[in-house]
Order: structure tokens, then sequence, then C-alpha cells
């Protein structure tokens, strides 16, 4: 599933060509990516049309293009919200360009005059386009969402928001008896983290993901959240992690910062640090990734 960085990634290439343009005409090829949607594929289209794109936004893994009102009407400040889920893509394309096997929704944009012209053509019409393979994303329209969509209220702010208070995070982190890799991937303490990032960062902090929050201390909980900033900075860097065609940014490409991988997905492989193999444990219907001997298991409690 793409994590922060592949989500950021995508929002800042949104932010770069969209913001200015006007959403001329929405089409819904399949009913599963607007489900959350109370209106229907037919609301959801018309709820957009006609709005300006004021800004692009995210809040851990979900972004946001924030709306102006249609032309005439009262000023609103509403929302598209947007979750890439396993496979999701924003791709933007010159009208008339192939349509992916995989695409659900189209968006036709009329752009502003001094839009790109390697990409936007001559009449200034440029298609956004959501394309997914397994459908475990979504779109939905959110009423007063401008700001920070009521749907996402809930998730907390992410290790690389300037407003993430690290005191608050520290605290809570050793207030709870769960493995500090659960504690990583509950986006009501830090949102972003996933799977991937949170295996580096704890390879990096040399912490095993099932050590008890209460057992760590305030210096490895503030290294471990120095380390998880770290990794995604740079994976921010290379464009995100794609270990296959599925995550690519809104021009089709794929990041390669999967080449800078510590932990995750080596499994025997030799740790860079120490050399012994690296181990791959189950985890939540997923994997977990750690080298035995740099982040020792935590002893079990005496009875």
């Amino acid at each position: 599933m793409p994590e922060l960085p592949e989500v950021e990634v995508v929002r800042a290439g949104l932010a770069r060509h969209v913001v200015g343009a006007t959403i001329a005409a929405v089409e819904v090829f399949h009913p599963r990516p607007v489900r959350r949607d109370p209106r229907g594929p037919d609301g959801f289209a018309a709820a957009l049309a006609g709005r300006l794109i004021t800004g692009v936004h995210r809040r851990g893994k979900y972004f946001w293009l924030s709306l102006g009102p249609v032309d005439g009407e009262a000023p609103t400040a509403d929302a598209l919200l947007g979750h890439l889920g396993m496979s999701g893509q924003m791709l933007l394309q010159r009208p008339g360009a192939p349509d992916e096997r995989h695409l659900r929704v189209r968006f036709s944009l009329v752009v502003e005059a001094d839009a790109d012209p390697a990409l936007v053509p001559s009449d200034r019409v440029l298609e956004m386009r959501f394309v997914d393979q397994r459908m475990f994303g979504g779109l939905l329209f959110s009423p007063g969402g401008a700001v920070l969509p009521p749907e996402i209220a809930h998730i907390a702010r992410d290790p690389l928001d300037p407003d993430f208070d690290d005191e608050v995070f520290v605290a809570a982190v050793r207030r709870r008896s769960a493995g500090v890799k659960r504690l990583l991937l509950d986006q009501s303490l830090v949102s972003g983290v996933g799977n991937i990032y949170a295996d580096e960062a704890l390879w990096a902090a040399r912490i095993h993901g099932e050590r008890p929050g209460a057992r760590l201390t305030v210096a490895q909980v503030r290294s471990l959240l120095a380390e998880s900033r770290q990794v995604m900075s740079a994976a921010l860097g290379q464009g995100g992690t794609s270990f296959d065609a599925l995550y690519v940014n809104v021009n089709g490409e794929s990041g390669y910062f999967d080449r800078s991988l510590h932990a995750y997905g080596r499994e025997d492989e030799p740790c860079d640090r120490c050399g012994t193999p690296i181990r791959r444990v189950a985890f939540t219907n997923r994997s977990s990734f750690f080298c035995p001997r740099c982040q020792p298991a935590p002893r079990r409690p005496r009875a």
C-alpha cells in the first residue's frame, strides 16, 4: 500500500499541475471507487462539475483537493477526498491518450493559461485519471472539507507535519502495552507510517517491533521518531518505494527507494550493519522484517 512518501509524491505532482484548474466534467466508469459517497456515482460527478481546484493537501495517506464554488453560487469550502488503497493511481494525461486498463474515474480539467506546455496541450484541456486495479482505494465529495475533511478528522498528524507534537507522541507510546510496531501503524497516534517504513525505522533505531511501548525509554521513542522522519524524507527524495508497476506518480513514473531498504523485503540477506541474515515473521496478515542481532526480541516477563 502506498505510504506517506508515495502519497506525498502524488500530492506534490497534482499541486504543480491542477491548482487553478476547473473541473469541466467527471465520468465514473465503476461505482466501487465512489462507494463511500452517499450521492452515488451521478451525484458525485454532479457535485464536482464546474468546481475550481484551489489547493492539494495531505493528511497521512489521504489527500484532498480543496474546491472553490461554481461560478455564480454562494462561497463554499468543499473538497475531493481520495485514498489510493493498495493500487490506486492519480495520473495526468492529455485528452485522447489511450485509456488505462483499470481506469475508474476521469476528470476533464480546464487549466490555467500558464500551465506546463510539456503536459498541457494548446487547448488547455487536461485529464486527471483515477486508476485502480484492486479497487481498495476511493474518492468522495466532502462538503466543508477544504481545510480538513471531517471524514479524516480522527487521523493524527504525520511525523513530517510541522505541527506534529513529539512530546505528546512519546508520552502516548510509553503509556501503551502494545508492541511498538503496532503503535507506529496506529493512525490515531501517528499517520502515514506503513509496514515498509515502520520496519525501516525500527531497524535504524535498533528496536524490535514486538517490544511494548511501555518498556521503551523516552530516548528510544524519540530515536524511533527521528528515524521515521529520516527514512520517509529519504524516500521522498527518491520518489517513494515501488515494488511493481502499481505505485507510480502523476506522470506514471516509479520511485526507486526500494534499492535503499535495509530490512523490509530482505529476508535471509545479510544485515547491512552486522551481517546477520534478516528474518521475516508474520505480522497481522503481512510480514515484519528485522535483524535478530541488532533488534533482539523482548524478553517475556517471568510468571
